[in-house]
């Protein structure tokens, strides 16, 4: 039986055992997606990705992600870490730059991959631009589901909302950083919660000069707690929007997750704001490989 090549990168830091891991499966065109899964799941991480043949030779791959539990159409840190995991295979040198356009399930995904004094970013433009979704919003069933009080949920004009943009996510404003720290899923309202709104919430809340601390939790699809979630900070820009905080161009913001789990992440985030409306919304991260080896396909 063929083994396949595969690396683990952490990402969206530039520090090893920070960030979010991420899993990369190389030479995946013979897999079934029975296959794909049951590697994810023994990766057990909040996504591996499998890196395929692409369909358009202009492109660089087709690549598919899944949670330990089931198949995301697109997701952000495999999208960053694959990225410059392919880019890094095929550049030297200390200052150089890529393009790589990866087919994903929600669509192409462009990534801008650049090098300076050896340090290697990407940047990568969303595939959709997010929609919102409907859904029991109220801070009481929120809060008794995060163990927080209705009161702790929102602030100002920022309110609670589903928002749809390949992946979907429950974003939950939060009043300090104190609740971001105690919030945790509290059965049984957290069964409630995912019935009734959505399956991961997206935690924030305001740090001052463009930052937010956030928390990502998606116990259902084998997420206890996610170090860093890409597509989730993408699709808050719709709630940055929705809460009053964009103006006309570009917005820039900078997301810290991960800090209560000990894995500190950095994500970068540019909005284009054009006629009132986003046109534009871009991810920017770096990784750091951690190591490489050789997996066996499971059978069937």
């Amino acid at each position: 039986m063929t083994r396949l090549p595969f690396a683990t990168t952490d990402v969206f830091t530039t520090e090893p055992y920070a960030g979010n891991p991420l899993a990369i499966v190389e030479e995946a065109d013979g897999l079934s997606t029975a296959q794909m899964q049951t590697i994810a799941r023994e990766f057990n991480l909040s996504e591996t990705i499998f890196v395929q043949t692409p369909d358009d030779p202009a492109h660089t791959a087709k690549v598919r992600i899944f949670f330990p539990t089931a198949e995301s159409p697109f997701a952000g840190h495999p999208t960053i870490g694959c990225a410059i995991h392919i880019a890094r295979g095929r550049n030297s040198g200390s200052d150089w730059d890529d393009e790589i356009t990866l087919e994903e399930a929600a669509g192409l995904v462009p990534v801008s991959v650049w090098c300076r004094n050896g340090v290697i970013t990407a940047e990568f433009t969303a595939p959709q631009l997010p929609m919102p979704m409907g859904g029991d919003t109220s801070p009481a069933l929120i809060g008794a589901a995060l163990g927080l009080s209705a009161g702790q949920i929102g602030y100002g004009a920022h309110q609670p909302r589903v928002w749809k943009a390949g992946p979907d996510f429950l974003f939950v404003p939060l009043k300090g950083p104190h609740a971001l720290a105690a919030a945790k899923p509290t059965q049984p309202a957290w069964a409630d919660l995912s019935r009734n709104t959505n399956e991961s919430v997206f935690l924030y809340t305001p740090a001052g000069d463009g930052t937010f601390r956030t928390r990502m939790f998606a116990p259902d699809h084998g997420v206890p707690e996610d170090p860093a979630t890409g597509s989730a900070s993408a699709i808050f820009a719709a709630q940055l929007m929705a809460g009053g905080d964009l103006a006309e161009g570009e917005n820039t913001f900078t997301l810290v997750q991960g800090v209560e789990m000990g894995r500190p992440s950095q994500i970068g985030l540019a909005v284009m704001v054009d006629d009132g409306r986003i046109s534009a919304i871009r991810i920017a991260g770096r990784a750091v490989p951690i190591m490489s080896g050789q997996v066996t396909p499971p059978t069937g």
